[in-house]
């Protein structure tokens, strides 16, 4: 009962916080923003960083406070201030996620929403990382999406910090560069052309990160070959046993394991952590995040069979 309330109470401070910040957003600029920070003098910067990491939990923009940190902190202290600020935030909002709303939605979510929490949680840090480089997703919402799910707390936390930097340098740098220009520094343009490389960095990134998740694809029909020719080949099929029983059928000699049992169960694939191991699903997503959870547990020879039993069936290929 004392739990519940507590939840009750913590979600009734973040409505109100968030419905104050939605009501007064207007008067809360930059100029408001350095006259308070002046105020306090010395500790300043600390004020700054408190008032970032509150402005992340309701939903404040973070682009005006990160323009206003490079404008009065500079671009090396104000990238450490906004940085950190936007971390504490971050935290904070996953962690009061987590304590009010994910025993919920463990009990209530299911069908499609359960295999995306599924593969999130299997990716673990390189979601995280994946949606912190990427700055289309939404910040302050996914703060709090992802306490939802179970990844771990330091996974959040150091794959948020690291890969927030590239942005936070440029836009810190940008509300700098603007700094400068008001008081018509001569290296205006170079600040600039500076703070353009990191936004292009940022929107670069995404495609790295990409590539670096690609995992090695295998055709159905070289699967097929291996097994009919006997190969040294494990088929690992992480559907569900209700997908088995369907129309899509289940190929001989593959060993089921789901995909939301698999980690549980690594311990029946031990003799194969130096064999090829080709995975199967119905098409090919939860295929990937298994071979992410594998790779991640050391087995080294891993591929992802492109288009899954939907492919197979396809190419008529024999099914039980």
């Amino acid at each position: 009962m004392r739990s519940g309330w507590g939840r009750i109470a913590v979600l009734v401070v973040v409505v109100t916080g968030l419905t104050l910040s939605i009501r007064y957003r207007e008067h809360i600029n930059t100029d408001v923003l350095e006259q308070w920070v002046a105020e306090l003098g010395v500790v300043g910067p600390v004020g700054f960083l408190f008032v970032y990491a509150i402005g992340v939990l309701f939903f404040f923009p973070g682009s005006i406070l990160t323009l206003t940190g490079g404008a009065m902190f500079g671009p090396v202290l104000g990238t450490f201030i906004n940085l950190t600020g936007a971390t504490l935030g971050a935290i904070g909002a996953f962690l009061i996620s987590r304590y009010v709303g994910s025993r919920w939605i463990e009990k209530k979510i299911g069908g499609k929403l359960a295999k995306l929490q599924n593969g999130v949680e299997t990716q673990g840090w390189r979601f995280v990382a994946f949606v912190r480089l990427v700055p289309l997703f939404p910040f302050n919402f996914l703060n709090y999406a992802l306490g939802l799910t179970r990844i771990k707390l330091v996974h959040y936390i150091t794959a948020s910090y690291i890969c927030m930097l590239p942005g936070a340098i440029a836009y810190t740098y940008l509300g700098y560069a603007g700094r400068e220009a008001i008081a018509g520094a001569q290296d205006l343009v170079q600040k600039i052309l500076f703070a353009i490389g990191f936004l292009g960095a940022v929107v670069f990134l995404p495609r790295l990160v990409g590539r670096l998740r690609q995992k090695t694809r295998i055709e159905v029909s070289e699967v097929k070959r291996r097994l009919d020719n006997n190969e040294n080949l494990l088929l690992l099929d992480v559907r569900s046993q209700d997908e088995l029983a369907g129309e899509q059928g289940q190929i001989s000699g593959a060993t089921n394991i789901p995909i939301n049992e698999l980690k549980d169960r690594l311990s029946e694939l031990s003799a194969y952590r130096k064999s090829p191991i080709a995975i199967i699903c119905r098409t090919d997503q939860r295929s990937s995040c298994a071979a992410e959870l594998l790779s991640l547990e050391g087995f080294n020879d891993i591929q992802v069979v492109k288009g899954g039993m939907i492919d197979w069936n396809k190419k008529g290929y024999q099914v039980l």
